[in-house]
């Protein structure tokens, strides 16, 4: 029963005791609490990994995480993951609607969505959405629940 710090003062939330676990939880209901693109909200754990709920709109930015893998499973909508440097070179990943793709660490990337894009981030407690060093606009606070 801890209390999460929220990422503004108007959202007072707390997380969940059992963590979302032993418990239905519903992705569209979910996502349907979030008003903004880039948002990134969780909604279970597993160990030390938050499952997290997002809605995305246009360019995100360059970024990597040194010390852990990304993964993004798309719920409704079309994500382009630009990669940089990846195992196979430079390329873009088409994520859609019912599939998933992982970023592996150490991997700079770059999601973008044409048209809104909801899914699922499985990343470690504690990742900052906008990578290692990065901080600015779109970084937003950990451990968010709803």
């Amino acid at each position: 029963m801890s209390i999460v710090t929220p990422s503004t003062p108007s959202m007072p939330l707390t997380q969940p005791a059992a963590r979302g676990q032993s418990r239905t939880i519903d992705f569209a209901a979910k996502i349907g609490q979030i008003e903004g693109h880039w948002q990134p909200r969780v909604v279970a754990e597993m160990n030390d990994y938050q499952f997290k709920v997002v809605k995305l709109l246009g360019d995100f930015l360059w970024h990597c995480h040194a010390d852990t893998d990304e993964t993004f499973i798309v719920l409704d909508g079309e994500l382009h993951i630009g990669i940089r440097g990846g195992p196979n070179g430079d390329e873009t990943l088409v994520v859609r609607a019912g599939q998933m793709a992982v970023v592996p660490k150490g991997v700079e990337h770059k999601p973008s969505a044409a048209a809104e894009v909801q899914l699922l981030l499985i990343e470690p407690r504690g990742v900052v959405n906008t990578g290692d060093g990065a901080q600015g606009e779109r970084t937003q606070a950990n451990d968010v629940w709803i």
